[in-house]
């Protein structure tokens, strides 16, 4: 079982922006990983991009290249 830790959790507003961050994501050797949305917040589609905090600004920058909007952004215990 993972233990809880403070992770960046990116929301969007549909599962294709999910998806498609996904994809860009693992194509970039960015970390992280899809997760169901914590039930601590509310988001559109279900899914989320859960990664490290210190990655957030890579993060950003991949989402910035490829034209994805995310809902929020947050910081979590996952």
């Amino acid at each position: 079982m993972r233990t809880k830790e403070l992770k960046l959790v990116v929301t969007f507003h549909t599962t294709a922006d999910a998806m498609a961050m996904e994809k860009c994501c693992k194509e970039r050797e960015v970390p992280g990983r899809m997760i169901p949305v914590p039930r601590a917040i509310s988001a559109g589609c279900g899914l989320a991009w859960c990664a490290p905090l210190d990655s957030e600004q890579q993060v950003r920058a991949v989402m910035d290249q490829v034209g994805l909007r995310a809902e929020a952004m947050h910081q979590c215990m996952v």
